[in-house]
């Protein structure tokens, strides 16, 4: 395992569409093993491909929680209800955080690392973070998005 670069906004890789991933293989493993690696160590909850510079529809989330680490190989969301205006920050912005208008509660279906097909559903911050980092995947930006930027968190201490 290895930690990658995150890219920061203002990088055009970050706005690219993702490709499909057709193979699960040990190259697919080594790529979402780097991506907890690098998410932890920047303190994150959720982490896609595009953001570590690789143009694949993959995403690692993990909240810390009973929930666990989560990985999804080309995730869609399929239904989605309700909605909540919360704070989000992204680690390819670092310091800046904004309210984003999102769906309290979302289903989706994604394969795991072995290609088996997954049924999720989430509410909270886990829909937030399956709908975050599925953006990401689309060359969308949270940033894009926000309604209301809250205090930086270097303003904030």
């Amino acid at each position: 395992m290895a930690q990658r670069e995150i890219l920061r906004f203002g990088d055009k890789r970050l706005r690219e569409h993702s490709e499909e991933v057709t193979v699960f293989d040990e190259e697919l493993w080594e790529l979402l093993d780097d991506m907890h690696e690098t998410m932890a160590a920047a303190d994150g909850i959720g982490l896609a491909a595009p953001q570590v510079g690789v143009a694949k529809r993959v995403v690692v989330i993990d909240l810390g929680d009973d929930t666990g680490k989560i990985e999804l190989i080309n995730p869609v969301i399929t239904a989605m209800r309700g909605k909540q205006l919360e704070p989000e920050g992204c680690l390819s912005y670092p310091k800046k955080r904004g309210v984003v208008k999102r769906p309290a509660k979302i289903k989706a279906k994604a394969f795991d690392r072995y290609g088996k097909l997954m049924v999720y559903k989430a509410g909270g911050l886990l829909a937030r973070a399956f709908c975050h980092e599925i953006d990401h995947l689309n060359g969308i930006l949270y940033k894009d998005k926000v309604i209301e930027w809250t205090e930086d968190e270097e303003d904030a201490e």
